[in-house]
């Protein structure tokens, strides 16, 4: 017997957020086993909610995470709205759709071109690629800071905004306010566009995947706030039915519990999900820009999200300048309870990355008994892992490339492995079976 073995490591994944390690185990030339470790140790938001008010939960759970701490906010107040009987109104419905617009802009262009698209044209980070397309970068920083802005308008700062609760917001922003915001974000939509066309034209990974993709679907809208959880398959749920159709797992290499449909196996959520299940929501201008770069639903290659993610930009930037053209602040800036009751809510909304899902259960004094809240990159971790396996080169590339194009794919999916729990130590083991021909 022959048995041959070689070790990618590298100590710390570059350009995601978080820490986590790779092994890759290859069989006579053929990948056969690939363990994403989250090793970053569990930070217990579920245990430190417990016995906390139920108005409470927006604001520490919106620490979970830096970079969308507004899916979170959103998430918790739809479980915690849910559960207490409460109904929005229509401004303040529209105003929700505004600040997570804020930060799907901001999260996406950080991802496209601070952390993914490096890779694609072969530098190590963001700063030396800059110094030969410094006309691009600036257009995405100009890009980021639109979405900044809404954010910081709507919330009161840009990262872990302070005015949204459980109801609606403690203060609505005046009209003049939110039309100050409509230069930059016009100057934004072109520059989107413009974006999509130059980021269209990068070499991508021919690999196809058979994803099964679950996203929100909502009738009349591009849902990112409210819906039921459909797939492509013909999954068809009520939020409410979240825990009994989906379970998750510990596996021994991972920190991080692991999502799957019961029955069925992993899926996937996030951009490519709601591009392919939700195209028809669009704005015609995101439509229209998707349709010039020849990209249609369903988009398989994983790669590819990086021009999904601009698509959803050029739509996240129409919905606020649709939003802001057709605000009046009218009416109170919340609704609050009638009466506090022992209840159950779910709150499901649409994060950058993916399908965020919280439930809580309350007493009858408010506080909360249990939590439990199940992010996008645990719901993405089987298929992130299935996705190296179906990289056929990882088994052939010399191991410094191999080690890039394994972490080129990791990324494709943003994962937020703090949300998660952080990534990359890459070990590729490799050997002959006894039983290979001579």
């Amino acid at each position: 017997m022959t048995t041959t073995s070689r070790t990618i490591r590298v100590d710390y994944l570059a350009r995601v957020e978080g820490e986590s390690s790779l092994t890759l185990r290859i069989e006579d030339g053929v990948a056969v086993e690939a363990q994403l470790a989250i090793f970053e140790p569990p930070r217990f938001f579920e245990g430190i909610l417990r016995g906390r008010r139920f108005d409470e939960a927006p604001d520490i759970t919106a620490r979970i995470c830096g970079i969308c701490p507004v899916a979170y906010l959103m998430s918790a107040c739809h479980a915690m709205e849910d559960a207490l009987g409460i109904e929005l109104t229509e401004p303040v419905r529209a105003l929700r759709r505004l600040l997570y617009a804020g930060e799907w802009i901001e999260s996406h262009v950080l991802h496209a071109f601070l952390l993914h698209a490096p890779d694609f044209l072969g530098y190590p980070d963001v700063a030396a690629m800059a110094k030969d397309h410094g006309a691009w970068v600036a257009r995405g920083l100009r890009m980021k800071k639109a979405g900044n802005a809404l954010v910081t308008a709507l919330g009161g700062r840009e990262i872990h905004p302070i005015n949204v609760r459980v109801g609606g917001f403690y203060k609505l922003p005046s009209k003049a306010e939110l039309e100050a915001l409509v230069p930059a974000l016009a100057v934004a939509l072109d520059d989107a566009e413009l974006c999509l066309d130059w980021m269209a034209t990068l070499s991508f990974p021919e690999v196809q995947r058979d994803y099964e993709l679950v996203a929100l679907s909502h009738p009349t809208e591009y849902a990112v706030l409210e819906g039921r959880i459909v797939s492509n398959r013909g999954l068809d749920v009520a939020p409410s039915a979240f825990d009994a159709t989906f379970e998750e797992e510990h596996a021994a290499h991972s920190n991080a519990l692991r999502a799957r449909i019961r029955g069925r196996g992993a899926y996937l959520t996030g951009p490519l999900a709601r591009f392919a299940l939700g195209f028809d929501k669009l704005h015609p201008r995101a439509q229209a820009a998707a349709r010039r770069i020849g990209l249609t639903p369903p988009v398989m290659n994983p790669f590819r999200s990086l021009l999904v993610r601009l698509v959803e930009v050029i739509h996240a930037l129409e919905e606020a300048l649709r939003v802001i053209a057709a605000y009046a602040p009218v009416g109170p800036p919340f609704v609050a309870p009638s009466r506090l009751r022992a209840s159950v809510g779910h709150g499901v909304s649409e994060a950058p990355r993916g399908l965020l899902y919280h439930r809580y259960a309350l007493g009858e004094d408010g506080l909360i008994v249990e939590a439990r809240i199940v992010p996008p990159t645990s719901q993405n971790q089987l298929s992130i892992e299935a996705d190296l396996l179906a990289i056929g080169e990882l088994a052939t590339l010399p191991l410094p490339e191999a080690t890039k194009r394994a972490e080129q794919a990791v990324r494709n999916h943003d994962p937020c492995i703090s949300c998660a729990t952080h990534f990359l130590t890459l070990r590729r083991e490799e050997r002959e079976s006894p039983c290979a021909p001579a």
